[in-house]
């Protein structure tokens, strides 16, 4: 296990119950370094959607214990936030609950002089994704795939 994963998965091992505590779930847990900084970013949800406070009062817990448990030896930007409409589908768990969903596809290679496809998510397993866009199935690796996020229809 990288450095980066055990970061997020003490950092998940923490959360948990703070979640419970404050009636919201878990949807993901990044440590990335964009410049010269490092971001430990924990992205919280529930049904009816996150708000400031959701995110206020996670944010508090998770801090305090994440400094009782000193674990990441960098120094690091803490942000305890929404996934947002158009979230990242990284997760089978977040895959199975957009299944019907519209969401977009990018490739690391083009496939027919393409790399942006947009569909319905039909369904996935541990090699493929498959989405139906405009009556046509699609089949993709998941190696191939780049993102897969839900898609934005206003």
């Amino acid at each position: 296990m990288s450095q980066r994963e055990s970061y997020e998965t003490k950092t998940e091992e923490l959360l948990l119950p703070i979640t419970e505590k404050y009636g919201v779930e878990i949807y993901d847990v990044e440590y990335v370094k964009e410049g010269s900084d490092y971001y430990l970013r924990a992205y919280i949800d529930k049904p009816e959607g996150v708000n400031i406070t959701d995110c206020e009062n996670v944010s508090r817990a998770l801090s305090d214990a994440l400094d009782e448990k000193d674990f990441i030896t960098d120094a690091y930007i803490l942000e305890v936030s929404s996934p947002g409409l158009g979230r990242t589908l990284k997760k089978d768990k977040h895959l199975a609950k957009s299944i019907g969903s519209k969401v977009e596809v990018k490739l690391f290679k083009a496939l027919e002089k393409r790399k942006e496809f947009s569909g319905i998510l039909e369904s996935f397993d541990k090699e493929t994704i498959t989405i139906n866009e405009d009556g046509t199935e699609l089949t993709f690796e998941r190696p191939a795939v780049a993102l897969i996020r839900l898609a934005l229809d206003f």
